[in-house]
């Protein structure tokens, strides 16, 4: 308890030592304010030279007369004489102030800066007596006060969700995180100089559509006030771009954002970014060669090399990469050969065999894909094209002409991950309003992913499309393989998240309007939300008995969420692996994808049974029952997972 006690103790003094700082940093704007030197009203600073390149080439610039601008991440005051660290884009560099060279009054109102602050600075460049890079000042100017504190120096921005809420914190505090950016934006030049080289024409198309084709994804949807009509938001760039290959445009690309409404993991954000690119009178081997070309081209420009390491993973992006059938990738990893499967029936039957799980509405073609999903993908690290998809999951493809029940289709992974999808494009307007019809179907059926028909575009095919190839690359991916990023997230400057608290958007206003000294954090703390239950319902509580013996022997355990991420392929289900208190993770599937994103439960304790015997959900074994609560309302179920108090161990047992 006195542990306890002096632990919040602690808390409350940091709390109280931090708000001093804030109040001090404003008063000493004030003071500045007040004598006519508001940092504020200064609009622009000359910059000689960046930091990171006068310590790259000292030899060039010792002795000269520069002046930088940066952060000051590092203040040692040293009497009449002081040390400081400024930091820009391009790295950072010593600076030593004295009293003597800056002048007694200037000396003061550097004393007076914080770490934090943007100062610009000018100088001689030179060594130090213990042999440091650094600038003599002659001037040092405060371009902007900083009101926050920033993260303690040697521990930096540890935290990984505040790093995605305050990027801008986690580019100051990390190098390694802005080298990613930088290194990021050099890939998509890279990519845009290849293509150009290659003839290409960089266009735009739009965002807003009313019809979201091209792609198997749900879409986001919203209400344009002025026509009064409602639009989604694109979920694919193909259609608009194969209209203009109709109207003569031979070789076009476009990197944009596209929109996909479904679940957060570590290789998915709603939004990310695509990149595709259509060549008029070329099939899908013409867009494995660029394929192959363009990532050998980007990794030897951006990295220097064409062997890259991604966690300890060896890649060779310089031999010819290889190529493989979807139908003897299934068969090598599988050792089921759908060339010997005729029948619908006999597919199913495979997949029973071999503990496929499949749906009803699934055909041979699908089943084969699952398949490939079950025992083929993890295998494919080295760079491979998969070649020759089924019909069924291949709705804008050309048919194989010596085998129509294929595709002239191919996917392209390294590392397990699908990198890109091409195909020889589907140019026939009568065979594509087959397969859109087919579409329909599968949406009629309760396949929310599934296309529909867009008029216009089978307009564009009636009037003319002349034989293409197409392929759409994932950017983010790339970068990640590029970068040794281990997540999406740490590609994306301001990644998708979850508003802090239950009170989401309530917090960002009580913010807004809060006393200046107040964080985001503190508002979203003192929002309180309210909850009303006058229209819900409950099922009606059991008349039956049950035996106590019975029920106790049900074990019911807190559970540490380690890990979540969503099951690929299912629309409902979340993957949690749990730490139970043996030592040895235990995995369970929860159908609570609806409700819940698996970035809310990561670190959360849960309540599971954990004595139920292990039961098979799409292909998963699910070792016990993740509990939620539930409950109607007006008709809708709503569900919530039963979230326990944090200071209860893992393995603790519910009585």
């Amino acid at each position: 308890m006195a542990e306890n006690n002096q632990k919040g103790g602690n808390q409350q003094k940091g709390t109280q030592d931090i708000n001093q700082l804030l109040k001090v940093r404003r008063e000493k704007l004030k003071e500045l304010q007040d004598n006519g030197m508001d940092p504020f009203q200064i609009t622009k600073y000359d910059v000689s030279a960046k930091a990171g390149i006068i310590k790259d080439k000292f030899e060039e610039y010792e002795g000269k007369e520069v002046s930088i601008a940066g952060r000051m991440m590092q203040k040692r005051v040293m009497g009449k004489a002081s040390f400081g660290n400024v930091q820009d884009l391009s790295g950072n560099i010593q600076i030593y102030v004295s009293r003597d060279a800056l002048g007694e009054d200037a000396y003061k109102l550097f004393k007076r800066m914080d770490i934090g602050d943007i100062v610009g600075v000018e100088g001689t460049v030179f060594l130090t007596q213990k042999g440091e890079k650094s600038i003599h000042a002659t001037s040092v100017t405060l371009l902007s006060k900083s009101l926050q504190v920033l993260p303690e120096k040697f521990h930096g921005l540890t935290n990984t969700d505040i790093r995605y809420r305050q990027r801008y914190v986690d580019l100051i505090m990390n190098p390694d995180v802005k080298d990613t950016f930088v290194k990021r934006s050099k890939i998509i030049s890279t990519i845009r100089k290849y293509l150009d080289g290659q003839g290409f024409m960089e266009v735009e198309t739009p965002m807003l559509v009313a019809n979201a084709g091209g792609a198997a994804a749900r879409p986001f949807e919203t209400h344009f006030n002025a026509l009064d009509e409602d639009f989604k938001l694109r979920i694919s760039l193909e259609l608009y771009l194969k209209r203009l290959i109709v109207g003569g445009m031979e070789r076009v690309y476009e990197i944009g954002r596209v929109f996909r409404n479904e679940g957060l993991d570590t290789r998915h954000n709603p939004e990310f970014t695509l990149m595709e690119l259509y060549q008029a009178y070329t099939d899908y081997n013409g867009m494995m060669d660029l394929t192959e070309n363009l990532y050998r081209y980007v990794a030897q420009e951006v990295l220097g090399t064409t062997q890259i390491t991604y966690n300890g993973i060896e890649m060779d992006l310089g031999k010819p990469f290889e190529r493989i059938t979807m139908v003897d990738a299934v068969k090598k990893y599988a050792g089921v050969d759908f060339n010997e499967i005729h029948s619908l029936e006999e597919a199913r039957t495979a997949a029973k065999e071999k503990g496929v799980e499949f749906e009803e509405m699934h055909k041979k073609g699908d089943i084969l894909n699952l398949f490939f999903e079950e025992f083929v993908e993890e295998h494919l690290i080295q760079p491979t094209f998969v070649m020759d998809h089924p019909i069924e999951i291949s709705p804008l493809t050309k048919k194989k002409p010596e085998n129509p029940e294929y595709v002239e289709r191919f996917e392209f992974f390294m590392n397990g991950w699908e990198m890109a999808n091409a195909y020889s494009e589907l140019n026939d307007p009568i065979d594509q309003r087959e397969r859109f019809k087919a579409q329909e179907e599968l949406l009629a059926q309760g396949d929310d992913e599934a296309n529909t028909t867009d008029e216009d575009f089978m307009n564009a095919l009636e009037i003319g499309m002349p034989p293409t190839g197409g392929i759409g690359f994932g950017i983010d991916r790339m970068c990640m393989l590029l970068t040794g990023a281990e997540a999406i997230r740490d590609v994306l400057l301001f990644p998708t998240m979850k508003s802090m608290g239950a009170a989401k958007n309530e917090a960002n206003n009580a913010a807004q309007s809060a006393p200046a000294e107040k964080t985001v954090e503190k508002a979203i703390a003192e929002v309180k939300e309210t909850y009303d239950f006058s229209n819900v319902e409950v099922e009606p509580l059991f008349k039956d008995m049950v035996d106590f013996e019975t029920f106790s022997k049900s074990d019911f355990r807190a559970v540490k969420v380690k890990e979540c991420e969503a099951v690929p392929k299912s629309k409902k289900l979340l993957k949690f692996v749990l730490d139970d208190g043996s030592g040895v993770d235990r995995v369970i599937l929860s159908g609570i994808h609806d409700y819940y994103e698996p970035e809310e439960l990561v670190g959360k304790t849960l309540l599971a049974i954990t004595n139920l015997p292990p039961r098979k959900m799409m292909g998963i074994d699910s070792c016990g029952m993740i509990i939620s609560a539930t409950h109607l309302v007006e008709g809708r179920e709503g569900l919530n997972v039963l979230i326990l108090d944090d200071k209860i161990p893992a393995g603790a047992k519910l009585y």
